[in-house]
């Protein structure tokens, strides 16, 4: 989860480069950031060595204890996501379109891969992991609300839904003003 929100982050700041929309620069600094802080916490507090990781498939990056201003940025120690970020910048870089709908790919992304790991922290008893896991997936029901509008901002009524199904969420909530 720690390299999910690193990638939302690094995309984010990647994207703005080429389309400079405010979602990119706001999601980035005050949501994403955030998130990567948070997840940092957890991983200071149950991960004791680089050994611990075992998902990772490239030579560790050691951020453990790294402020998030000294990673480098499109770099990380996962293939899968290594090969995401790249993907998704290709894409992203296109237009200011295909930017935010890249957003709505990763915040969808980030969504179901928490709502599985909030299922399995339960399942644990791990409730400050619950805790803040529901906190990132409350940020990225925002974010994908935040793409979806830009998106219409610019002409695209469908929002996120351009993308298809499998992007298509209405039923996620808004904000406490009914807002997207």
């Amino acid at each position: 989860m720690g390299n999910e929100e690193r990638l939302a982050y690094d995309v984010y700041n990647k994207l703005y480069e080429t389309s400079p929309l405010m979602q990119f620069r706001n999601i980035a600094v005050n949501g994403e950031y955030q998130h990567i802080t948070a997840v940092q916490l957890l991983i200071q507090k149950y991960i004791s060595s680089d050994a611990d990781f075992t998902n990772v498939d490239m030579p560790p990056l050691q951020y453990k204890d790294t402020a998030i201003e000294n990673m480098q940025a499109g770099v990380y120690d996962i293939q899968a996501i290594q090969d995401l970020y790249d993907a998704l910048i290709l894409i992203g870089q296109e237009s200011d379109q295909k930017a935010l709908e890249v957003g709505c790919m990763v915040e969808v992304t980030d969504i179901n891969d928490l709502d599985a790991d909030i299922l399995l922290a339960q399942a644990s008893n791990a409730v400050d992991v619950t805790e803040v896991f529901n906190f990132l997936r409350d940020g990225s029901y925002a974010h994908y609300w935040a793409f979806d509008k830009g998106l219409k901002n610019i002409g695209v009524t469908e929002g996120c839904c351009v993308l298809g199904a499998l992007y298509c969420h209405p039923e996620y909530p808004q904000n406490a003003n009914g807002q997207n």
